[in-house]
């Protein structure tokens, strides 16, 4: 790592790293389904960006749900342009670890993939997620339509009514908000479990299932 402390804090874009102007190297295909990694959204299909803690075993929990039809991981929601890993790790960059999932909503529906984000992770811990500390593990939805933003700000409201109901107190600390740039990870994170099926995977949720039937 490039820092051995991590601020507990997000960074201002004053204080964030500077990054770089040119992207930085990822993998071509996606190692589990063989598609361009960086394919564009399809027609009919829809974009999604999750955080729910390290993106190895998140990614995973995505790419295994019918209907999704492509998994990346990254980084979003900060400052700092192409960062790399350890400039994230760092927390000088104010993003956290993402996956961009593009999916068939005629198989799979953004509620669909909200109870599975919310029920995949512990959405409760702020700047971190079990042992895993820092900004980068915050839980995080990104959205590209108010539809989307609507759905999502429904359901968490709900389950942390379930949350309480089934005595796990605590607020949810999920941030929302409409994507702006997504920054894709240097090829080993990219479907990092299939490559490597006995890897770190920090991925756990509160037991509570997730309510459906709540958006428009």
């Amino acid at each position: 790592m490039l820092f051995t402390r991590k601020p507990a804090a997000m960074p201002t874009p004053e204080t964030a790293l500077r990054g770089r102007d040119h992207p930085i190297p990822t993998a071509d295909t996606h190692f589990v389904n063989g598609r361009d990694l960086l394919a564009d959204t399809p027609a009919g299909f829809e974009r999604a960006v999750f955080g729910l803690g390290c993106f190895w075993g998140a990614e995973r929990k995505f790419w295994e749900q019918d209907g999704v039809w492509l998994t990346r991981v990254g980084y979003a929601g900060g400052y700092t342009p192409n960062p790399t890993y350890e400039e994230v790790c760092s927390g000088h960059t104010g993003h956290t670890e993402i996956v961009d999932v593009i999916f068939d909503p005629v198989v799979v529906t953004f509620e669909g993939l909200m109870k599975l984000f919310l029920e995949s992770h512990d959405p409760t811990q702020g700047m971190r997620q079990g042992n895993d500390v820092g900004t980068q593990y915050r839980s995080a939805v990104y959205t590209t339509s108010e539809a989307q933003a609507d759905t999502a700000r429904r359901m968490i409201a709900a389950y942390e009514t379930s949350l309480a109901e089934a005595g796990l107190a605590g607020k949810i600390t999920t941030e929302v908000a409409p994507l702006q740039n997504v920054y894709f990870a240097e090829s080993y994170h990219q479907q990092y479990l299939a490559k490597n099926p006995a890897g770190y995977c920090g991925i756990g949720g509160t037991g509570v299932s997730c309510p459906v039937g709540l958006s428009v």
